[in-house]
């Protein structure tokens, strides 16, 4: 990904992924605005709000091409470490989440809402990206 501090300009590829990150993530929090404002409240628990849920879904999978689009896109240690990064946080996250899992199975832990899934890749992702970024 793009440094903060770097001074080259972004490529044409990282402008279209932010764009497009942008956008998708723009959908997904105004649906998320929607629910809290009350505009979905008709269709709560009813087999209708299925289609609310695929439509919240919708953007996270777009999100996803993006970030793929943008790797195809970039050079060869760019794609690396991108790769890289993302498999790792996909290990981590699949390390908490069964960690998680067991402990309300085995300890009482609380519930937790699978949705908050997308959320913590995205946080686990930037902490190993970061880590990623210092350790050079």
């Amino acid at each position: 990904m793009h440094h903060a501090l770097s001074s080259h300009p972004p490529s044409a590829s990282l402008r279209r992924y932010l764009i497009r990150t942008a956008v998708w993530m723009g959908i997904y929090c105004a649906l998320h605005l929607g629910v809290i404002l009350g505009w979905f409240d008709a269709i709560l628990g009813t087999p209708s709000a299925w289609l609310l849920a695929l439509a919240v879904a919708v953007p996270i999978a777009a999100q996803l091409r993006a970030s793929l689009l943008w790797i195809q896109a970039a050079d060869e240690y760019q794609r690396a470490q991108a790769i890289r990064s993302v498999v790792m946080a996909c290990g981590l996250l699949l390390m908490l989440c069964t960690v998680w899992g067991f402990g309300e199975s085995y300890a009482a832990a609380p519930h937790l809402p699978v949705w908050l899934v997308v959320p913590l890749f995205w946080l686990v992702w930037a902490l190993v990206s970061a880590v990623m970024r210092v350790r050079g």
